[in-house]
C-alpha cells in the first residue's frame, strides 16, 4: 500500500515539471545525508529561539490587524455622526416644529415619519432613529409619531437635550423601570447649531450587532475587546463583559499605568494565560475614546512548542527515520516553487518536459513586468483626472473630515507644493449669454464654460508656478493659486484678473465677475474661502461690465446694507392679473416686478431673492385655485432651477414660459371669459370693500347676478368659495398693517372688517400663531 502511494506521488510529480527527477534525486540525496546532525542542531536551536521570537511576531501581527480593523469601526462610527449632522442640519428639522400641530398637521408628521425610516435603514448597526421634541406636551418619533405621558420618561429625554454638547455620544436608560438596560446613544440636538434646541435626534444602536462589529477587532474569535469613553462615561465590550469586571479593570490599570510614549501593543498575564494587547484612540465628536483588543496567544504557541519538542526528540532516533524526515523535508522545500509556479500560470501544471518550473516563471514575471508598466502608464494618464476630482470634492467642502496633515499629504501626492505657501481661490463668473452681442445663446453653458476654462486655465499657467482650473459647466469656473506666504503675489493676482476679463470680453464676448479671496495659509480654509468667493459673486451690482471683487479689500472697506426693494403692489398685481387670465398685463407687471427689484443698485442675490419668494406666493395661488403644482409643471423643482439663473433678463423669459405662460394655459381651458370677468368685478369689489360688512348677497347685488352662480363661478375660477377668498384677502390686509404700522391689534381688526376676539381666534386658526406673535417675528 505505501507502494503504490509512493508511485502515485512520484507519477504526479514528474507530470508537474518534466525536469525535476534528476535534481530532485540528487538534493534528496544530500538531505539524507545531512538531516541527521543539522536536525539536532536545528531542534535545539528552534525550541530555543520559539519563546521569544513568535511572540514578538504574533504581538506585531496582531497590533497590525488590530489597528486596521479599528481604522474600520472608527469609519463606520464616523459615518454614523455625518449622517446625523446631516438630518439635524435639514430644514426639515427647523424651528417650524417647536409649537406644531402634528394632529393637524398630520402630513408633516408622516414625512417625519418616512425620514425617520430611511436614517433607521441606512445602517445596520442601527436598532432605532428617534426625533423627541420638548414642550408643555412632550413628542416622541420611534419612529412613528406618539405623545409621552409618563413625566419619567419625559424627564429621561430632556436630560438629554439639557447638556451644553449639541452632539454627543452616550450610554442611556431609556426605559425608566429598567434602568440597568443601557444602549449606545448619538445624539444630536434640533435644530443644528442652535443655542436653544427644543428637541433632539436620536440614533439608538443595535447593542447586540455593536458587540459583533467589536468581535471583528478580535483576530482569533477569542479574548475580550471592548470600548470606553475616557472620561468613564462609556462602555461597550463585544464579550458582554461589566465595566467593573477583574479582567477589564486589570486591562485599563494597565494601559493606565503605561507611559504616553511607549508602544500600544503589549503582552498581559492572567490566570496562567498570556493575552497579546493592542490599544488606541478614537477621536469621537468633543470625545476621546479608548478601544482595547486583547486575544490570548497560549493556545496558539502550545502546538508550535510541542512540534519543536518533537523535532528534537525525533532528530536523536534512527537514521532511516531520519532519512524519512528529509524526504518530508525535500516536499516541503518544493512546495513554494510548486505555489508560485501555479499562481503565475493560473493553475495550469501541464508542461511540455523541454522547460522546467523556473523557465516557465521567468517568461511569465517578464510578462507580468510588462503588463505592470502598461498599468503605470495608464496611472500618469488618468493622475490629472484624479487630480481635478480631488480639488472639485476639496472646494465642494466634501472632504471636511479629513486634517490639516492628511489633506497636505494627499496634495503632495498629487505634486502640490504646499510648504510655506498660501493659498487663493478665483471664482470667475459669466453674464451677458443673452447680449445682443454674444456669440452663444441659452443652452450653450457648458460649452460656454469648457471653453472659459481653457482661457482661464492658459492664463493662470503663464503667471503662476502653481495653478489648477475647474469648471462647473453652469458658466462659472474656480482657480486655486499656491503662491509664496511673503505676500508678494497680490498684485499679479490682481493684474491676471484684470488680463482674463479683457480675454474673456475679446474671446466670448461676455461679461466677467472675478471674486479673489484673502489668503488662506491652511488647506481646510480652502472650501470657506471658496463659499466665501461664490457668495460675493452674488453681490454683484448690475451697473457695471466686467467687476473684480477682492474679498480682502472689501472685509475691509465693508458692505452695503441697503435694504433690498421688494414691491408688494405689484406682487399682488400680478397675481390677480393671472387669476383673472390677462396674459399681456400678467407679463407686464413681471418686467415691471423684476425692474423694481433691480432699482437702488440692488445686487443679484437680491434679485434671485425676490423672483424665489414671488415664486412661491405664485405657487401658493396655483394650489388654491385648485391646480396641483407638480401636475403642471411635470415634476420639475422650480425652485432649483430658478435659483440657477443668474440674469434677470434670463429670469424674466424663464419666469414667462415656466411658470405664467402653463398657469395661464390652464386657467384659460377652466373658465370663460365672461365668468373671469365677473369674478374680477367681485374681487375689485371686495378689494373695495373689504373693511366693511360685506356678504355674497351684497356682493351678487352689486356685480349684477345671483348669489348661487356667483359662488359657483368663484370656486371654478379661484378654486374656493367667496368667504374664503375674503378671509384671505382680509388676512392678507391685516398682516401688511401689523408688518408696516403700530396700530394696535384691535384698530387692526376694525381696519379690516372684524370683531378684536373673532380676529384674533381666525387669525390664529389660519397663520397658526397670534397676531402679536406674528408681528413681533416679521420685526
Amino acid at each position: 500500500m505505501n507502494k503504490g502511494i509512493l508511485t502515485k506521488w512520484w507519477s504526479r510529480t514528474k507530470g508537474v515539471s518534466g525536469c525535476k527527477g534528476k535534481y530532485y534525486r540528487n538534493n534528496l540525496i544530500m538531505m539524507l545525508v545531512v538531516s541527521a546532525i543539522p536536525g539536532i542542531i536545528t531542534g535545539g536551536l528552534v525550541y530555543w529561539m520559539i519563546g521569544g521570537r513568535l511572540e514578538s511576531e504574533l504581538l506585531q501581527m496582531h497590533h497590525q490587524q488590530i489597528e486596521q480593523r479599528a481604522r474600520n469601526v472608527d469609519e463606520q462610527l464616523t459615518n454614523l455622526e455625518l449622517m446625523l449632522s446631516h438630518w439635524a442640519f435639514d430644514p426639515q428639522f427647523d424651528y417650524s416644529l417647536d409649537g406644531l400641530d402634528f394632529k393637524v398637521n398630520f402630513e408633516r408628521s408622516r414625512d417625519i415619519t418616512k425620514t425617520l425610516v430611511v436614517m433607521q435603514g441606512s445602517n445596520t448597526m442601527i436598532k432605532q432613529v428617534e426625533l423627541y421634541l420638548a414642550g408643555q406636551e412632550p413628542l416622541l418619533f420611534h419612529p412613528e409619531y406618539g405623545e409621552i405621558h409618563s413625566p419619567e420618561v419625559s424627564a429621561l429625554y430632556d436630560q438629554l437635550i439639557q447638556t451644553k454638547k449639541s452632539t454627543y455620544w452616550t450610554e442611556w436608560a431609556f426605559d425608566p423601570d429598567r434602568p440597568e438596560v443601557k444602549e449606545l446613544t448619538l445624539v444630536h440636538h434640533i435644530p443644528g447649531g442652535s443655542q436653544k434646541p427644543f428637541g433632539a435626534l436620536l440614533i439608538r444602536m443595535d447593542t447586540l450587532k455593536v458587540a459583533n462589529m467589536l468581535k471583528t477587532m478580535t483576530p482569533y474569535n477569542v479574548g475580550e475587546t471592548f470600548l470606553v469613553q475616557n472620561t468613564g462615561e462609556l462602555f461597550a465590550s463585544a464579550g458582554d463583559s461589566a465595566p467593573d469586571s477583574p479582567f477589564v479593570t486589570g486591562l485599563r490599570t494597565k494601559i493606565h499605568d503605561r507611559e504616553p510614549d511607549m508602544k500600544s501593543s503589549f503582552f498581559f498575564e492572567w490566570e496562567g494565560a498570556t493575552y497579546a494587547v493592542t490599544y488606541g484612540e478614537f477621536s469621537r465628536i468633543s470625545t476621546e475614546w479608548t478601544y482595547v483588543s486583547a486575544s490570548p496567544i497560549t493556545s496558539i504557541t502550545s502546538p508550535v512548542m510541542l512540534i519543536s519538542k518533537l523535532i528534537f526528540i525525533v532528530s536523536f532516533s534512527a537514521l532511516l527515520l531520519a532519512a524519512l524526515l528529509a524526504w518530508i523535508a525535500s516536499r516541503r522545500m518544493y512546495s513554494p516553487v510548486k505555489r508560485l509556479f501555479k499562481t503565475l500560470l493560473l493553475d495550469d501544471l501541464k508542461t511540455e518536459g523541454q522547460e522546467d518550473e523556473f523557465t516557465l516563471i521567468e517568461r511569465q514575471w517578464l510578462n507580468l513586468h510588462w503588463e505592470s508598466h502598461d498599468l503605470q502608464r495608464k496611472l500618469a494618464e488618468q493622475l490629472p483626472h484624479v487630480k481635478e476630482s480631488f480639488l472639485n470634492q476639496l472646494l465642494q467642502g466634501h472632504l471636511y473630515a479629513y486634517s490639516e496633515q492628511d489633506l497636505r499629504r494627499r496634495m503632495e501626492r498629487f505634486k502640490w507644493e504646499v510648504e510655506h505657501k498660501q493659498f487663493i481661490i478665483i471664482y470667475v463668473q459669466l453674464t451677458g449669454i443673452k447680449s445682443l452681442e454674444g456669440k452663444f445663446r441659452s443652452g450653450d453653458e457648458g460649452l460656454v464654460s469648457y471653453a472659459a476654462a481653457n482661457v482661464i486655465g492658459e492664463l493662470a499657467a503663464q503667471r503662476f508656478n502653481q495653478s489648477d482650473t475647474i469648471h462647473f459647466h453652469d458658466l462659472t469656473a474656480g482657480v486655486l493659486l499656491v503662491v509664496p506666504d511673503d505676500g508678494s503675489a497680490e498684485s499679479e493676482v490682481l493684474s491676471y484678473c484684470e488680463e482674463l476679463a479683457r480675454t474673456i470680453n475679446v474671446i466670448l464676448k461676455m461679461r466677467v465677475t472675478v471674486a479673489i479671496s484673502a489668503p488662506v495659509s491652511g488647506v481646510s480654509d480652502i472650501p470657506l474661502a471658496f463659499e466665501g468667493v461664490k457668495q460675493a459673486a452674488s453681490y454683484r451690482p448690475f451697473s457695471n461690465e466686467n467687476q473684480i471683487i477682492d474679498m480682502e479689500r472689501m472685509d475691509q472697506e465693508g458692505t452695503d446694507d441697503a435694504e433690498p426693494t421688494y414691491s408688494f403692489t405689484l406682487e399682488r398685481e400680478l397675481i390677480q392679473a393671472m387669476r383673472t387670465g390677462q396674459e399681456e398685463d400678467a407679463h407686464r407687471l413681471l418686467a415691471d416686478f423684476i425692474e423694481a427689484l433691480k432699482a437702488k443698485e440692488a445686487k443679484a442675490i437680491d434679485v434671485q431673492q425676490g423672483m424665489l419668494h414671488l415664486l412661491g406666493h405664485v405657487q401658493h395661488v396655483i394650489m388654491l385655485s385648485g391646480i396641483d403644482p407638480k401636475r403642471l409643471y411635470m415634476g420639475v423643482n422650480m425652485y432649483e432651477a430658478l435659483s440657477q439663473i443668474r440674469e434677470p433678463e434670463l429670469i424674466l423669459i424663464w419666469f414667462k414660459e415656466k411658470v405664467v405662460a402653463p398657469y395661464l394655459k390652464e386657467l384659460s381651458q377652466r373658465s370663460k371669459a365672461e365668468v373671469k370677468m365677473m369674478i374680477e368685478q367681485a374681487m375689485i369689489y371686495l378689494q373695495q370693500n373689504y373693511m366693511n360688512d360685506v356678504s355674497l348677497d351684497s356682493c351678487a347685488d352689486e356685480i349684477g347676478t345671483n348669489t348661487f352662480f356667483l359662488s359657483k363661478s368663484f370656486k371654478q375660477v379661484l378654486g374656493h368659495n367667496f368667504i374664503d377668498y375674503l378671509t384671505e384677502l382680509r388676512m392678507d390686509k391685516a398682516k401688511e398693517l401689523l408688518r408696516g404700522s403700530h396700530l394696535r391689534i384691535s384698530e387692526v381688526a376694525e381696519r379690516v372688517g372684524y370683531q378684536h376676539s373673532y380676529f384674533n381666534r381666525i387669525f390664529k386658526k389660519l397663520e397658526g400663531m397670534t397676531p402679536s406673535r406674528y408681528r413681533e417675528l416679521s420685526q
